[in-house]
């Protein structure tokens, strides 16, 4: 765990099991989240590259993946609580390309997780997901269903932990 995370790891574990509960009881297999405070609240990161893709991948079971552009990875290296290998960057070959996509990338890592033909929930009213991104990502997986999990996360930060209230005094 970085030690510049701003929570114990028994706080984003309770924030991990609160999100999983509702991905369940959504029909979830998988989310991605694209809204910065949400992604700052289940993974401690905390960076200001939100011009380019980036979000977490929250599974039903194991450590979320940060995922965004390389140089904001090594940013997430130093404020994510998440073991390394779960905070991954695509090249800057990606960003503002006629050609390629960074949700291609995304799409990839999804592949690599088993999510190829999962339910996956997306912020879909969201600044941070743009429509092109949902194309593209659903032009990646046509055989997983992209379904709208918009505020699903933001929800659950609703009602503060003892911890939050005491980092907020």
């Amino acid at each position: 765990m970085s030690t510049n995370a701003p929570f114990t790891q028994a706080e984003y574990d309770r924030r991990l099991a609160l999100t999983r509960t509702a991905m369940e009881q959504a029909g979830l297999d998988a989310l991605f989240v694209t809204d910065p405070s949400n992604q700052a609240w289940l993974t401690g990161y905390d960076g200001w590259a939100f011009y380019v893709h980036q979000g977490v991948i929250v599974p039903q079971e194991g450590e979320p993946i940060w995922w965004g552009r390389h140089m904001d990875m090594l940013g997430g290296r130093r404020t994510c609580w998440m073991d390394h290998a779960h905070i991954l960057g695509y090249g800057d070959h990606f960003v503002q390309s006629r050609d390629i996509h960074p949700m291609q990338d995304q799409a990839d890592v999804l592949k690599a997780r088993g999510f190829e033909r999962a339910i996956i929930g997306v912020e879909m009213e969201n600044y941070y997901y743009t429509a092109k991104a949902h194309e593209v990502l659903k032009n990646e997986l046509p055989e997983a269903q992209l379904a709208d999990a918009t505020g699903l996360v933001n929800w659950q930060r609703l009602i503060k932990s003892e911890a939050e209230i005491d980092f907020i005094r």
